[in-house]
């Protein structure tokens, strides 16, 4: 459970301050379509921040594989999502913008895990 915790408090920590920081010092530097992307990133890490609460609350209440591969799914999910959002709209590589469907099924496969381990516990 703490491994996750941590991971949640750290991406909830990193979302608060991507959002921040996109609201305050890159509205008025980054076209409305950039901007959008990065806000994308914002909103998609905090809502998975709070997935991974959910796994560190299962894997307490029964640790397993299942709940385990659910939050690593999350974890590499924003990784690639929001990371490659982040990437795109602070570097404007348009190239950035293919890997965020990966971060994506990361995202269905750790909801569809931990929708599974919930299930059976």
């Amino acid at each position: 459970m703490k491994p996750w915790l941590l991971l949640a408090s750290l991406n909830g920590f990193l979302g608060v301050a991507a959002g921040a920081f996109g609201a305050h010092a890159l509205k008025a530097r980054l076209p409305v379509d950039l901007l959008a992307a990065f806000e994308t990133g914002a909103r998609y890490q905090l809502v998975h921040a709070a997935a991974l609460l959910g796994v560190a609350w299962l894997a307490s209440a029964r640790p397993g594989a299942l709940s385990t591969a659910a939050g690593a799914c999350f974890a590499v999910g924003t990784v690639l999502f929001s990371g490659s959002l982040y990437a795109l709209a602070l570097s404007g590589v348009r190239t950035f913008g293919a890997i965020t469907p990966l971060g994506g099924v990361c995202f269905m496969a750790g909801w569809a895990l931990l929708g599974v381990a919930a299930l059976r516990s």
